[in-house]
């Protein structure tokens, strides 16, 4: 039997759409990384699906028809050879371009962003009542600019996380 790898970044199990994903595809196991943050956002009363955690004592042969959800890192490591064949899936915004598919070596490509929008980021400072903004990643100089300009108390703060890039990401 093959199993079905889907690569997403660690954010958390989408659940918008407010159904049980295991009554149409099965169980739902998780990589540790996923799983950690699936945890933090149930203690915060998220409802998610049930998901199963795919750790060292997981024998996948229990879990007939179940899709996997690891962070692109996982992939091709022991931890994903475990599960014998597979096809795997990118999840990502970068799937929108052009070959990254085909270069990240995946079967398949959904184009999800896992970032917030220029609209939702607003969105949530205006309904957190935030006092101080912190910008770490994407455009900073250009948010931190408006945010300012409209009354905010925003700053950028450097860090070494470069973010994602086709070509960075193809080559790891």
């Amino acid at each position: 039997m093959v199993v079905s790898i889907l690569a997403a970044a660690s954010t958390g199990y989408p659940s918008s759409s407010g159904t049980d994903p295991e009554a149409e595809i099965g169980p739902v196991l998780t990589h540790t990384a996923i799983e950690n943050t699936n945890r933090v956002m149930r203690d915060q009363g998220i409802a998610l699906p049930d998901t199963i955690l795919a750790n060292g004592d997981l024998k996948p042969k229990d879990h007939p028809g179940a899709i996997v959800l690891a962070p692109p890192s996982a992939l091709g490591s022991a931890w994903a050879k475990k599960f014998g064949p597979q096809e795997t899936a990118f999840a990502s915004g970068w799937m929108a371009i052009r070959g990254v598919r085909r270069r990240r070596a995946g079967d398949r490509g959904f184009v999800i962003s896992d970032h917030a929008d220029w609209d939702g980021l607003l969105s949530a400072i205006k309904e957190t009542e935030a006092e101080n903004i912190y910008v770490t990643h994407g455009y900073t100089d250009i948010f931190n600019r408006y945010l300012n300009e409209n009354g905010w108390n925003a700053q950028v703060v450097p860090t070494q996380f470069e973010g994602e890039t086709p070509d960075k990401d193809a080559a790891e």
